[in-house]
């Protein structure tokens, strides 16, 4: 279903009912600059092309509109009790996905990301969103991998949705094999044809969308790779995408950072990240204050071999979760605080009250409607998937 669609069908239900007023803004201490040649990026994307090449060869690509003609999960509405300033539209996953102790939602992008406006926002023929799970052994295990679901958004095609699991080619040409990317996936971009998943310690890794792989399918829920032959398995996944490549983050001052979240501006071509930290007493995450920083992409639409930051912010906010900027502006939200704060430099930053569990954010472009923010929930039971109009939150 189309975007405004579905907003006049979740009207029509009553699925909207639950809006409040315009949240009142609070002021708020603001950003700082940081020097930003202190940050730089290394990108690699030919690191898997051997082994890659031969996965391809042998299992075969599935294009992403193959993917979504496969779709086989439901997206549900949200429930009527669910409410945000500046509600516009959104889903929920299904009963299994919204009640899942071993997995949790964390990113989100969409194909308005990967390709704007153009072409209704359609990539491959399709108006996605796409969110970042990671996967828990057992309820309170270990995290033991990651997977994306991509979402249909468009009124041609049914309110279905897809899980690929993601990978990392291992082996050799003659031998290739795969297996899981245990990360936590807190936050997600896509551009172009390429999908970057954070990797909190370390930066960012790269996924081409043309390249998803199509397994056999079956086994056990453990089994995972190579078996005999032709034959792969992927925790019955039948769609796999692997790593194409890595975005090495590096720092010559302070502490590294930590990727908790990152984010697409279109209109600056660049991604933005942030980090998850407190300003005291944690054990999980770091003690300090928290940075934001902005990595231009090449003219060529992926990174250079080494990037330069072009913007770098030391944050007067903590335990934050998502991170989003549109065209000199720039949106945070903290699941700590139940907060989402705006900042345009040479304003004032404003405080807006926000969602419980909120994770990442991505900005909504639109050329005949609203701008919108999409965000989400990640606690059990009440995974909602939303967009607010950015408007509501500061944006103007």
């Amino acid at each position: 279903m189309s975007l405004h669609r579905l907003t006049k069908a979740a009207l029509a239900a009553g699925v909207l009912a639950g809006l409040v007023a315009a949240p009142a803004a609070a002021a708020a201490a603001a950003p700082t600059t940081l020097p930003a040649d202190q940050y730089t990026l290394t990108a690699g994307y030919n690191q898997f092309d051997a082994v890659n090449s031969a996965l391809v060869s042998t299992l075969g690509t599935a294009a992403v509109h193959t993917v979504m003609e496969n779709a086989n999960h439901d997206r549900t509405a949200l429930p009527s009790s669910f409410s945000v300033a500046g509600l516009s539209t959104g889903f929920r996953f299904d009963s299994d996905d919204n009640s899942d102790c071993a997995n949790y939602p964390q990113g989100i992008t969409t194909s308005r990301d990967a390709v704007g406006t153009a072409n209704g926002g359609n990539y491959d023929g399709h108006q996605l969103i796409a969110v970042s799970w990671y996967t828990k052994d057992g309820c309170s295990g270990d995290q033991s991998r990651s997977r994306i679901t991509l979402v249909d958004w468009d009124s041609t095609y049914p309110n279905k949705y897809r899980k690929i699991l993601l990978v990392e080619p291992t082996g050799t040409a003659a031998a290739p094999d795969f297996k899981d990317i245990p990360i936590h996936a807190g936050g997600m971009s896509w551009y172009g044809d390429y999908l970057y998943v954070a990797d909190t310690g370390k930066g960012m890794r790269v996924f081409d969308m043309r390249k998803i792989l199509k397994t056999n399918g079956g086994g056990t829920a453990d089994q995972i790779g190579h078996q005999s032959g032709s034959t792969y398995y992927a925790h019955n996944y039948t769609y796999v995408l692997p790593q194409v490549g890595t975005i090495a983050s590096k720092t010559t001052s302070g502490t590294n950072l930590a990727w908790s979240s990152i984010s697409l501006d279109r209109v600056s071509k660049s991604i933005v990240m942030t980090e998850y930290t407190c300003p005291s007493g944690c054990t999980d995450y770091p003690n300090r204050a928290p940075r934001a920083i902005r990595y231009p992409f090449a003219s060529s639409g992926t990174f250079a071999a080494t990037t330069t930051a072009s913007q770098a912010l030391q944050l007067p906010w903590y335990k934050l979760n998502g991170v989003a900027s549109h065209n000199g502006r720039w949106w945070f939200q903290s699941s700590g605080q139940k907060q989402l704060y705006y900042w345009k430099p040479s304003a004032a930053a404003q405080t807006f009250a926000w969602v419980s569990s909120g994770e990442s954010i991505s900005y909504w472009e639109d050329d005949t409607s609203a701008d919108l923010l999409w965000s989400l929930q990640e606690g059990a039971g009440s995974r909602n998937v939303f967009a607010v109009t950015q408007a509501t939150y500061g944006g103007g």
